[in-house]
């Protein structure tokens, strides 16, 4: 029988120690990260044991009756490490319906892992949420770069990389996320009508928990940033959750040169550059000019897919 606890406070330890040794777990399930935005979600993740031992956990929140894993996360769906099987993962879902709905709840929206970011094969999930009838309701186009073996660059970014070269840019790492984020803020009020998902000090506060994931490179001039991209590492994947450009650094090729610079240094140490998703509308709107450019740099079709199931 499994067991299926909330998460609470004093679980922090037991927790953070299941994320370190999990086949599917990343950084972003560390309590340390998934906290810094508390006060905007209502947390209910769940912890599972079978025979009193741990053997998967799924970050959520709770939004009136409707159960998400989790709103405040890109992706993540159950987490579970190497001695999870097919046939345990059905008993997970099983417990976990069954929860779900003794408190009343009425709906799980799943953010299901991107296999990239699998350190073995963890996909008992998927089947598991077609086991119980859930159905594809988002699925958002990634690109990504296959380090060990890329496609190849295209013509029009090798050009604006050579630009860059010759325009006297220095790239390296920053600690100005000020203007960093001063930068994304101008570019997506222009293009989206949005503002950053973070704040500066947010950026800050988790690159200073997670000094080793959390990295911030920028392309300069003169002292002046032309351009950013600000870095989350895993074991096999370097994702770039922010990229900018001032219109300076877009003329002088700045974020191409700074993008070519980030695969080339990634390729000894990680399986894939994951530039993001170029979709809106849960996937039914591609924005073909984003999408071109990332793919442009050898990066091919990713999914991020979202669920739903009724328990």
């Amino acid at each position: 029988m499994i067991r299926v606890v909330p998460y609470q406070a004093k679980d922090k330890p037991l927790w953070d120690e299941f994320v370190a040794r999990t086949k599917n777990g990343v950084f972003l399930f560390r309590r340390d990260y998934m906290e810094y935005h508390r006060d905007r979600f209502h947390d209910y993740s769940l912890l599972f044991f079978a025979d009193e031992k741990l053997v998967a956990l799924m970050p959520a929140n709770l939004t009136s009756d409707t159960l998400i894993s989790h709103g405040g996360l890109t992706f993540g769906g159950v987490v579970s490490d190497e001695r999870m099987k097919t046939p345990l993962m059905l008993e997970v879902f099983d417990a976990l319906c069954a929860h779900l709905q003794t408190g009343k709840i009425k709906k799980l929206i799943y953010k299901a892992t991107p296999h990239i970011y699998h350190d073995l094969p963890a996909e008992e999930d998927l089947y598991a949420l077609f086991r119980h009838g859930a159905r594809l309701i988002g699925r958002g186009v990634s690109s990504a770069v296959h380090l060990p073996c890329p496609a190849p660059v295209s013509k029009d970014r090798k050009g604006r990389i050579k630009q860059g070269q010759k325009g006297g840019l220095e790239i390296g790492r920053s600690e100005d996320y000020e203007t960093f984020v001063a930068m994304v803020a101008q570019v997506l009020s222009a293009k989206h009508g949005l503002k950053p998902v973070h704040t500066a000090a947010e950026m800050r506060l988790l690159a200073g928990h997670f000094p080793k994931n959390i990295k911030l490179f920028a392309a300069s001039r003169n002292e002046q940033m032309l351009a950013g991209v600000l870095v989350y590492e895993s074991k096999n994947v370097a994702h770039a959750q922010y990229i900018s450009s001032t219109d300076e650094g877009k003329e002088t090729g700045a974020p191409d040169l700074l993008l070519d610079h980030l695969i080339t240094e990634y390729s000894s140490t990680k399986r894939y550059f994951d530039f993001g998703i170029s979709t809106e509308d849960n996937g039914w709107h591609l924005n073909t000019g984003l999408i071109s450019n990332k793919e442009g740099f050898g990066a091919r079709a990713l999914l991020y897919d979202v669920y739903e199931m009724t328990p």
